[in-house]
């Protein structure tokens, strides 16, 4: 994104783009879910059931819970095709029509002639919504299965349901092989929450956005206008050719990634603004920047390209 996201209008949003309600596996009715997160200070959500037979195919309306201050999108959680490990893919779509038409997916197994993970994550876009591979690190994915996700927006990097059942939250290894090939995705964390174990309130992203308005909020994840986070702030990030100059809430370590193994950081403590050298990543076409707090909590900006 050619455009530094700390000068765009607006202000940044607080929002989770991966939940489930009892109208697919979640423990909690669609209203309690939006009420738990507008209590626990969330500007929107996006409620993301799964989109599969046994439930009926549900795009969850979420519009009657919204106003005084909070907004939904509507979204789900698409199923359909087998990855190269035989199971079913798990394709995040936030943004999409009440009237996307179901997939042949009756369960969580994959079925003869249903369309592939591929075939219905271009759908989702061409119907409108931000795409994202989910959790890639608890579905076995492979770099080659991410590879033909050619209509994903980003990579879902931390999952915290995930990390809550089964520590296996992440997507960096998935998301770099892919920067590395030259494909401009971003990143986003999420709760991925059911509400049947702490797996609540841990990773969200802050879009930038002039509005809480569901139009604006989608249109700024697809540019690319926010960054993810499980607990910091980031307030400034100014990229040069030689450095990069940081102002984010108290940290412990500012880091740079870049392609292979290169890295730069700044370690210290109460950090609030550091300037990273990048010197041991010139050779790298695109920088991932992570902000680490004292209690291990992470941010992380979308991949800048140089």
């Amino acid at each position: 994104m050619a455009q530094n996201i700390f000068d765009m209008p607006g202000r940044f949003w607080r929002g989770n783009l991966h939940t489930h309600s009892t109208n697919s596996d979640g423990v909690l009715g669609p209203e309690e879910v939006c009420q738990r997160y507008k209590d626990e200070g969330y500007d929107f959500i996006a409620l993301t059931d799964h989109f599969i037979g046994a439930f009926g195919h549900p795009i969850t309306d979420t519009r009657p819970y919204r106003g005084n201050h909070f907004t939904t999108i509507l979204g789900a959680e698409l199923h359909s095709g087998a990855m190269e490990n035989g199971e079913l893919w798990h394709i995040l779509a936030v943004g999409l029509p009440p009237d996307f038409a179901p997939s042949c997916t009756e369960g969580f197994v994959p079925e003869t002639g249903q369309e592939t993970g591929p075939e219905i994550a271009w759908r989702a876009r061409e119907a409108g919504a931000f795409v994202a591979v989910a959790h890639p690190e608890w579905s076995g994915l492979t770099t080659r299965d991410a590879r033909s996700i050619e209509a994903a927006h980003a990579i879902e990097v931390y999952n915290h349901g995930c990390a809550v059942e089964c520590d296996r939250p992440n997507g960096f290894y998935t998301l770099d092989q892919l920067l590395s090939e030259g494909r401009r995705l971003t990143l986003c964390a999420t709760d991925d929450a059911h509400f049947a174990a702490h797996d609540h309130f841990g990773g969200w992203v802050m879009v930038k956005a002039e509005e809480n308005d569901p139009d604006a909020l989608l249109s700024a994840l697809k540019i690319g206008a926010f960054y993810a986070s499980t607990g910091p702030k980031i307030i400034r990030v100014d990229w040069s050719e030689d450095a990069v100059s940081v102002r984010c809430s108290k940290a412990r370590s500012i880091i740079v990634q870049a392609q292979g193994s290169a890295t730069a950081a700044v370690h210290g403590d109460a950090l609030t603004e550091a300037t990273v050298p990048l010197k041991r990543c010139a050779e790298s076409p695109w920088l991932r920047l992570t902000v680490v707090d004292d209690q291990g909590r992470r941010a992380w900006l979308n991949p800048h390209w140089r």
